[in-house]
């Protein structure tokens, strides 16, 4: 039995993966102004900041419609005797509702809420690409990976406060006295939401090493695959796998351009260390 393995484009997952894992995405909507794009299609992050720097409004997204999962499911199931579809956390967007709801045209449709975003929903989805290979059913693969999903670590630091006070999730006092001070907020996935569980003072470097040594020590992980999702520069994304070296010796480390929802939430010098813990 083949079952194909979809996600929403927030999984953030390189073309490389994709097509390694035969894994297709639907596209958010981004909005810019009175425009709406695809989200990795039409927009990236580098539009998303232009947008900002231009006219001093944030971008913001809009959830796959109902209809577009309709559509979507009926142009990859060509082939398939079964299709996976794993969203962005419903906590986050009513992606995962409106891909239930088309579901009910399709019996051979699974919806599975990843309880995350951006890589960390990456990571499902790449899990359940391997169960696929397998020749797991889609039932039995639903069933592994609701034990992989309490297991993702998933975590970003935001460099600049700026996007997240912009958005109305930071006051302009806390906004200030962080700049002030250099601090960093560190944004932690738990249960489906996002929690910020640490704060960083000092240096974009090093805020890398202290973020990476705290997310990595004492911590048993499974070593197969970790990202490094982001909005920051070669440099700092090259220290970041540098750190992780020190810890843990993973098969894979792959580095990834954050997609539109982080750069919209979260702003520029945004960096994150994504995996699954055992």
């Amino acid at each position: 039995m083949s079952v194909k393995i979809c996600a929403d484009s927030v999984c953030d997952l390189s073309g490389e993966l994709k097509k390694r894992y035969d894994i297709s995405v639907v596209p958010l909507y981004v909005n810019a102004g009175d425009k709406s794009y695809k989200d990795g299609i039409e927009i990236g992050q580098k539009e998303v900041f232009k947008h900002y720097r231009e006219t001093g409004k944030l971008c913001s997204t809009s959830a796959v419609n109902v209809e577009d999962f309709r559509c979507f499911f009926e142009e990859q199931l060509k082939g398939y005797d079964e299709l996976i579809i794993i969203t962005i956390s419903s906590e986050f967007s009513t992606c995962f509702q409106n891909a239930k709801i088309a579901a009910q045209d399709f019996p051979n449709v699974r919806v599975v809420d990843s309880r995350n975003l951006s890589t960390g929903e990456g990571l499902v989805v790449v899990s359940a690409a391997k169960l696929a290979a397998q020749g797991l059913s889609a039932d039995e693969i639903v069933a592994k990976l609701a034990d992989i999903i309490p297991k993702v670590d998933a975590s970003f630091f935001v460099a600049n406060v700026e996007y997240l006070h912009k958005g109305g999730r930071c006051s302009s006092i806390a906004a200030l006295g962080a700049n002030l001070l250099k601090l960093k907020p560190c944004i932690e996935a738990r249960d489906g939401k996002m929690t910020v569980v640490k704060k960083y003072r000092g240096s974009i470097e090093k805020t890398i090493q202290n973020y990476v040594k705290d997310r990595l020590t004492d911590v048993d992980v499974d070593d197969n695959l970790i990202f490094i999702t982001h909005t920051t520069s070669a440099e700092n994304t090259a220290l970041a796998e540098k750190e992780i070296k020190k810890y843990k010796n993973f098969k894979e480390i792959d580095t990834t351009d954050a997609g539109c929802t982080v750069a919209c939430h979260c702003g520029e010098d945004t960096l994150g260390i994504l995996f699954i813990r055992k």
